[in-house]
């Protein structure tokens, strides 16, 4: 009769399944990578379309823009300076490309040589300009940084005015005194009269309104 013996060895296991190498890790974090840039980059451009929309807004009824050296000047510093502007104004910290892609095709365009350098964007929503420009001077003064941080540049009525013309914008004379004095010349000499008009257009216009009211009132009321 034939022994049949039981095998000695038992069938070889299967090996379990190894661990991810580190090269293996690596691919998939490199593999995920795109994915990340894209959402940081899609939120990066719906940051800067923020911004260009939130400059136009800010154009709408602005009768001056200027740009305001800012580098060198703390976070502190910047917010007592908006504390400082009176309700009709405001301050914007924004990078030159999204200011200079919100003006395009604007008369604020004028404003481009001086897209240059760390600058702030001072919006003027009030025509006595040189109340609105002085709060900056003080601030220069009080902060010692009249050498360092200036004005720019600035657009008023579709003209450039570069660091050396603010005289111009911080003498101009107030409403009332336009009024006054181009009233005055209506009544006067014709080169009294022509003098006068070298005055802001809209104010030229309104005080003739006034005027033309005035007489129809009088001529009423005779």
């Amino acid at each position: 009769m034939e022994t049949s013996f039981l095998p000695t060895t038992l069938p070889t296991a299967k090996p379990l399944p190894a661990f991810r190498t580190l090269s293996t890790a690596a691919s998939l974090r490199q593999h995920q990578r795109p994915r990340t840039s894209t959402i940081r980059a899609a939120i990066t451009r719906g940051r800067k379309e923020e911004t260009v929309a939130t400059v136009r807004e800010k154009l709408e009824g602005c009768y001056l823009l200027a740009g305001i050296k800012y580098e060198g000047l703390t976070v502190k510093q910047l917010k007592g300076l908006r504390d400082a502007l009176p309700e009709t104004c405001s301050l914007l910290v924004a990078k030159n490309t999204l200011v200079g892609k919100a003006i395009e095709g604007t008369p604020w365009e004028a404003l481009k040589p001086c897209m240059k350098g760390m600058n702030a964007w001072l919006f003027v929503h009030t025509e006595e300009v040189p109340t609105a420009l002085k709060p900056y001077r003080a601030f220069q003064k009080e902060e010692r940084v009249e050498e360092t941080n200036d004005f720019v540049g600035a657009v008023f009525e579709g003209k450039f005015y570069g660091p050396g013309d603010f005289k111009a914008l911080e003498t101009m004379p107030s409403r009332a005194e336009v009024y006054a004095k181009l009233l005055g010349a209506l009544q006067g000499p014709a080169t009294s009269l022509v003098t006068t008009l070298q005055a802001p257009s809209r104010d030229v216009v309104a005080v003739l309104s006034a005027y033309v009211r005035k007489l129809e009132e009088e001529a009423g009321s005779a």
